[in-house]
């Protein structure tokens, strides 16, 4: 049986999309998780601050785990970025933009998928497909984008998490978009949620953030 999920209402949200094309669920976890952390964040005054954002709340995907400061519209790069994107890029990600993981033809789809995200406020999960060639096979790899309010108040960051399914070989990885899923926050029903412990969240003068084993390392840029 397929599942299917309907996009919210709006312009470039009425797509019906077909979510089942992973061969597992495998890669679907971390992105529940970390949907569910954002959610139980959300108030009915808006979207989460980057500052509330605690590393504890993820700690068992922060491999995976990202983070992205608007630059343009559609455009935003690495504030934050965990071990599994960088083996995808074959190189330290912060700093670069998040284009550089999609093929050149890609990129425009994800530039609107982005600027959906911070100006409707929308979440939004994509599927999205590496194509094999010679010294890699095809890979497969899931991401869901999480708006966030900078300290100023502006919808400005992005919680993310991106997770693949396969044998990464040779790098760098770009990818196609094969499926997406976009809802509007506003359609979203904000009801009671637990009190999460007070934390500094991911402090703007950390380098590191230390964890119980190294692949869960992730960089912080000095100067977000």
């Amino acid at each position: 049986m397929k599942t299917f999920f309907g996009i919210g209402s709006g312009p470039g949200f009425g797509k019906i999309v077909a979510m089942d094309r992973f061969d597992s669920g495998r890669s679907l976890s971390p992105i529940r998780q970390a949907e569910a952390y954002w959610t139980a964040l959300l108030t009915g005054d808006g979207v989460p601050k980057r500052s509330q954002v605690d590393p504890r709340g993820l700690e068992n995907v922060l491999e995976y785990t990202f983070i992205l400061e608007r630059i343009a519209p559609g455009l935003a790069r690495f504030r934050l970025a965990g071990s599994h994107l960088n083996k995808l890029a074959g190189m330290e990600v912060r700093g670069m933009p998040l284009t550089s993981f999609f093929e050149p033809d890609a990129r425009a789809d994800l530039k609107d998928v982005l600027e959906q995200v911070l100006s409707a406020p929308a979440t939004a999960e994509l599927s999205v497909v590496s194509a094999g060639t010679l010294g890699r096979v095809r890979l497969q790899a899931r991401m869901i984008l999480l708006p966030l309010q900078s300290d100023l108040g502006d919808v400005s960051r992005v919680l993310g998490i991106m997770v693949s399914e396969g044998t990464i070989g040779s790098t760098p990885r770009r990818f196609a978009i094969s499926d997406r899923r976009i809802k509007r926050v506003s359609d979203m029903h904000v009801s009671a949620k637990p009190e999460l412990e007070d934390a500094t969240g991911f402090a703007e003068d950390q380098s590191e953030l230390k964890r119980p084993r190294n692949h869960l390392r992730l960089v912080v840029s000095r100067d977000d």
